[in-house]
Formats: C-alpha cells, sequence, structure tokens
C-alpha cells in the first residue's frame, strides 16, 4: 500500500488494523472479499454478517488493496465479526481543497445500541486526523441512530443533501469530541 497523491501532495496510509478498547477494525483484503462476495463466510462471522450494505461495501475493493478500503468490525471479548467500516475509496480534495474521504459503516442488529458503532468510527477518525484527512457522511435524514453517531463523532458540517436526499455531514479535522 502507497501513499495517495491528492493535488501533488501525498496522503499517508491509515493502519492495517486499528484498535479500540472493544473492537479490532482489521482490513478485508481481497481474497477475502472475493470470498465474502461468492456466499463464503468467515468462522468468526456474526450469523448476521455480511448484510447487504456490507457486500456492497467490500464490492469497492480492488486488485490493488489500500488502506483505504473497508474494514470489519470485530468485537474483542468473543472475537465476532459484527460489521463493517470504511472509506468509499481514498481521500481527494474537495471544492474548498481540503484533503477528504467519505464514511461507511453498519452492523448487524445484534451489535448496535452499544456504542460499537460510534467507537468505531472514533477509532477511524483518530487515524484519518493523524495523517490530515477531513472526512464526510451521507445519511438518511430518519436513521436517527446514525445521525447520533456522527454527532458524537463530530460531524458538524451539514453540505445539504446528495441525488438520494441523504444528510451529507462533514467532520473538521481533530474535532473526536470525549
Amino acid at each position: 500500500m502507497n501513499d495517495q497523491p491528492v493535488n501533488d501532495q501525498p496522503v499517508s496510509d491509515l493502519p492495517a488494523q486499528v484498535s479500540t478498547a472493544r473492537l479490532r477494525l482489521p482490513l478485508v483484503s481481497p481474497l477475502e472479499a472475493r470470498a465474502m462476495l461468492a456466499g463464503q463466510r468467515g468462522p468468526n462471522f456474526h450469523p448476521e454478517y455480511p448484510r447487504r450494505d456490507d457486500l456492497d461495501g467490500i464490492s469497492m475493493i480492488g486488485a490493488e488493496p489500500t488502506s483505504w478500503d473497508p474494514r470489519h468490525v470485530v468485537r474483542i471479548f468473543d472475537g465476532l465479526v459484527v460489521g463493517s467500516i470504511g472509506f468509499f475509496g481514498p481521500p481527494s480534495a474537495a471544492e474548498d481543497g481540503v484533503v477528504e474521504a467519505e464514511v461507511g459503516y453498519g452492523l448487524v442488529v445484534d451489535a448496535r445500541g452499544h456504542g460499537a458503532a460510534t467507537e468505531a468510527l472514533r477509532g477511524l477518525l483518530e487515524q484519518t486526523d493523524l495523517v490530515g484527512v477531513r472526512v464526510r457522511a451521507s445519511v438518511a435524514p430518519e436513521n436517527r441512530a446514525s445521525v447520533r453517531v456522527l454527532a458524537k463523532c463530530g460531524f458538524t458540517g451539514l453540505r445539504g443533501s446528495d441525488a438520494e436526499g441523504n444528510l451529507v455531514m462533514v467532520r473538521p479535522l481533530g474535532e473526536v469530541p470525549a
């Protein structure tokens, strides 16, 4: 995995695995992505994983993996993969010239409501801050739980909505609330 140039400035790689107090966020490998898309399941997958959204995310993994690819959300206490989190491609310059990447995440129903999405997102945001990448997210306005996760993680800027009617929110660099 090499640095990705954005406006002639290199963007550093993220760690292959990000760890938080209760979670591990390892990258999904291209080999693993192909197996999952073919219907194969890992022995440590939660019975509801992967969800359709997880498969959509991993379908974006190319032959040349990057540190900006999707990741599993793995609970440390039982080792189960309960969701995914990652970026919709490497960072690029936004209209204002700031380097930015879009994040997406999701958990199986059993893992929701316990702070795992917030913890996973905060873990990734700590890493994007270190490499100077601003993060945005699109969320359906009726998805109150995800809007709360984004708010808890410092997504304060509202850029209106995208073509599907989702709110587009942005988090300024270094703004992860405690």
